[in-house]
């Protein structure tokens, strides 16, 4: 799990990827392969089973890795563009 500020490039890649939201609530995660987001609204925390945990929120790069595990904790309603690989 990583969180970065991303660059205007980097947005800019973002405008054809898929799109998902969701309100507050916590639950359990899994991937199945990485996964790329950049979140347009809202915060969360992503928390995996060794208790390491990142923080992000709106105008955030985050990458999760192939086989992670986490929790998701949403403190604000969420939405973001996402890709795989």
């Amino acid at each position: 799990m990583k969180v970065w500020k991303p660059t205007k490039k980097e947005i800019e890649q973002t405008k054809n990827w898929g799109s998902w939201d969701k309100e507050t609530s916590e639950f359990p995660w899994s991937y199945d392969e990485t996964e790329t987001c950049y979140i347009l609204e809202g915060e969360a925390i992503a928390t995996n089973p060794e208790g390491k945990e990142i923080r992000f929120g709106s105008g955030d790069m985050v990458q999760f890795e192939k086989g992670l595990e986490c929790t998701w904790k949403i403190l604000k309603d969420i939405k973001k563009r996402y890709k795989f690989g």
